[in-house]
């Protein structure tokens, strides 16, 4: 009998699922938020989050796990990420930029013309990513990230200038 081999990165990508965040999820979201950022969110952090109007929160399935997770705020015609992560095991295989697609497509839902978020300076590979779709390196926010003291890179996006 023949088997069929298929590229395993392909394979995941048709697994997934985004969806909006439940209460639920948040054991799995904390596990990957503790393993991402220091210092990291609460839950109580998320809930409030979650919960605010002006706010959506995504999380991504892996068949049924969830792997990572993504915030927005919405004020008037302007988005800002507040949150963007994979769980380390499943960075690098095109997650990051599904969920990071999912945000702009929610901002152009709402009007947005300008997304903005702050990134680590370090963090080169978030940066390319969000490099790749578009967004422009527009300024900096001195020693704003801790555990280490870091700078951030703050980053826009135009939503007239690139359609995703």
């Amino acid at each position: 009998m023949l088997k069929r081999h298929f590229p395993r990165r392909k394979l995941q990508l048709r697994e997934t699922k985004i969806r909006e965040m439940k209460v639920s999820d948040l054991s799995d979201v904390l596990s990957i938020e503790r393993v991402s950022f220091r210092p990291p969110w609460s839950k109580r952090i998320f809930l409030e989050e979650m919960t605010s109007e002006s706010k959506s929160y995504f999380v991504l399935e892996l068949g049924e796990k969830v792997i990572g997770y993504a915030g927005l705020s919405v004020i008037l015609d302007e988005a800002h990420i507040t949150t963007l992560a994979i769980h380390p095991k499943y960075r690098r295989r095109g997650f990051g930029e599904m969920l990071l697609k999912c945000l702009i497509f929610k901002a152009r839902e709402n009007s947005v013309n300008l997304i903005t978020l702050e990134v680590r300076e370090s963090n080169i590979a978030a940066r390319n990513l969000y490099k790749k779709l578009g967004f422009k390196e527009v300024g900096k926010r001195l020693k704003y990230y801790l555990y280490p003291i870091e700078d951030a890179v703050i980053m826009a996006l135009l939503l007239k200038e690139k359609n995703i």
